[in-house]
């Protein structure tokens, strides 16, 4: 398991934040600095793209719900995108899906 991340963020609206890479305690750096970006911009809504996101770790899990917690005080709805079943379940388990819609390939919101 490496400690590489790469996170971009599509123009468009929502704006998507692609993460390339193990989300792990080695991200926080780069996971920080994309959500200040997006507080900046305030676009209202933003997707995660675990698309290519190889593993997420209990350290990753913590920045996501940070990066949660931080959107959600400045009033930015935050979605997920790419899960795989894996992740989705553990989404589902650690109650991330409380706080954000899991889109499903299309990009539709499912259940």
């Amino acid at each position: 398991m490496t400690e590489s991340i790469d996170l971009t963020i599509s123009a468009g609206a929502p704006p998507v934040i692609r993460i390339h890479g193990d989300l792990v305690r080695g991200s926080v750096d780069a996971v920080d600095s994309v959500t200040t970006e997006i507080i900046a911009a305030a676009p209202g809504a933003i997707v995660l793209d675990f698309s290519d996101t190889g593993y997420i770790d209990s350290s990753g899990i913590a920045l996501i719900v940070g990066l949660l917690g931080k959107t959600r005080a400045h009033g930015i709805e935050v979605s997920a995108l790419g899960l795989s079943p894996h992740y989705r379940h553990v989404f589902e388990i650690t109650r991330l899906t409380t706080y954000m819609k899991i889109r499903d390939e299309t990009g539709a919101d499912s259940d």
